[in-house]
């Protein structure tokens, strides 16, 4: 297994779903030393109704600089891959729903330099009910590395009318980007 620590790593952040008419917005945010939000780090646009599912995370407001993205390799595919890379379109890792399982508990593989992590969600009973019930629960997804067992990601959607995660990395081997682009892949590919 590969320790070396992830070239961008934040221990935890925060992910915020702006509503928009045309697109899906996020504000990802890092947490300050007290574990209040801090500074924002990244903001993601994803365009609603697209062929090919893509969200691309800048460094600005102004959105004039793209600094990593995902992109599924197929179009409508319920079990696409999702290519998760840097500015300059270099891989940083890739993550897939796991279509059979997530029938009752949505699941994911997150796969990133010596990393390969399993992730669902915490609570068997909460997902069942969210497939037939649109009220804002609070729900919790942990990945673990599939060789240890030993959480790499979670995160923790808040009670709350609008879509906010609370992101936690403990692994340092798991780059910020492959991390945020899991968290929002959540949020967007569960449809919320």
């Amino acid at each position: 297994m590969n320790d070396t620590p992830a070239p961008q790593h934040l221990d935890q952040f925060f992910v915020k779903q702006r509503i928009t008419m045309l697109v899906n917005r996020y504000e990802i945010r890092e947490a300050n030393a007290d574990g209040t939000e801090g500074r924002v780090v990244a903001i993601a646009q994803q365009k609603r109704m697209a062929f090919k599912e893509q969200v691309t995370f800048y460094a600005d407001e102004a959105r004039t600089q793209p600094v990593f993205s995902f992109t599924a390799r197929q179009a409508m595919d319920l079990a696409a891959v999702y290519d998760v890379v840097d500015g300059a379109g270099q891989p940083l890792g890739t993550f897939q729903k796991d279509f059979a399982a997530s029938l009752l508990r949505s699941s994911f593989h997150l796969a990133g330099p010596g990393l390969d992590a399993y992730g669902q969600e915490r609570n068997s009973l909460i997902a069942i009910i969210r497939r037939f019930v649109d009220l804002p629960f609070s729900f919790h997804f942990d990945f673990t590395d599939k060789q240890s067992g030993a959480v790499v990601l979670s995160s923790e959607r808040q009670f709350s009318l609008r879509d906010r995660y609370t992101v936690t990395v403990p692994d340092p081997r798991l780059d910020f980007r492959l991390a945020a682009a899991m968290a929002v892949g959540l949020d967007a590919l569960l449809q919320r």
